[in-house]
């Protein structure tokens, strides 16, 4: 059954990174990729220049788009691959929204900056919204220095409080079959002490819902999240992150603390965004 990806780009390096990672991703899976770029305009600019200028803008998107097409038809040859370009006038969320809909998106994959994105930040504004605001399928984040290679340890860090649904774990299983990576399910705790039963409780349901894959669990005392993630990448040689993002707790628990700042591993390592498909 063929996988239908989104790829978002601005025609940055970034973004024709993570075409590159994407393909190289799903090289052994029949995919149809849609390469998507948007454009918009300041809607209070003088209407004889707004018609100017949104010609000149649609053709510079589809010039674009025919450029990537021309250059993916060249270095990936696999014909069980598929590519369509979509350029729309539009805000890239909304964009993104539609598409994921109406052509039934299994997953997007962009980079975690875009052309216009500070150095300063771990992730750009469109990255963020697109993991936080795309709520029915997974977003999968590049960045811009993460070269593929064959993925083998997948890291999924939890405090075991969230009730898990299996069909939360899909694109994870997915991704862990196709590469044949183990899951490292990580538990970070700031104090020494054990499980209480509900935590128990949903680690069961991990074990049930990871039969058939490589998966091992693990827990680090008296560390905070972040840097016990940080030794536990370095220590495993973690080559994804993958996370269940409730809303904002993503984005509150990881990416907004200052402390993130010195990590390393946000700038290699690609990280997968599921979803609590109940917020």
């Amino acid at each position: 059954m063929k996988k239908r990806i989104l790829l978002p780009t601005d025609f940055s390096e970034n973004a024709m990174n993570a075409i590159d990672y994407s393909i190289e991703l799903f090289k052994n899976e029949q995919c149809d990729f849609y390469i998507l770029n948007t454009y918009t305009i300041d809607e209070f600019t003088m209407e004889l220049t707004i018609t100017k200028n949104l010609k000149e803008l649609e053709e510079q998107s589809k010039k674009g788009l025919y450029k990537i097409l021309e250059r993916v038809s060249v270095t990936d040859e696999n014909i069980n691959h598929n590519f369509f370009i979509v350029s729309r006038r539009d805000n890239l969320l909304t964009a993104m929204k539609d598409i994921v809909a109406k052509r039934d998106i299994e997953m997007v994959v962009m980079g975690t900056k875009g052309r216009t994105d500070s150095r300063n930040k771990i992730y750009g504004s469109n990255t963020v919204l697109a993991m936080e605001k795309i709520r029915n399928c997974p977003v999968l984040a590049i960045p811009h220095r993460a070269i593929y290679k064959e993925i083998k340890e997948i890291a999924f860090p939890t405090n075991y409080r969230t009730h898990f649904k299996r069909r939360e774990f899909q694109y994870l299983a997915d991704i862990a079959k196709m590469t044949d990576a183990a899951i490292r399910i990580l538990h970070v705790s700031d104090q020494n002490q054990l499980l209480d039963e509900d935590q128990k409780n949903n680690k069961k349901l991990l074990e049930e819902y990871f039969i058939g894959l490589k998966y091992s669990f693990h827990i680090l005392h008296n560390n905070n999240v972040q840097d016990g993630l940080s030794i536990f990448i370095q220590n495993e040689d973690i080559d994804m992150i993958s996370f269940i993002n409730k809303k904002h707790s993503f984005f509150e628990s990881i990416l907004s603390k200052p402390m993130v700042k010195k990590l390393g591993y946000h700038s290699k390592i690609p990280v997968l965004t599921l979803h609590d498909f109940r917020n």
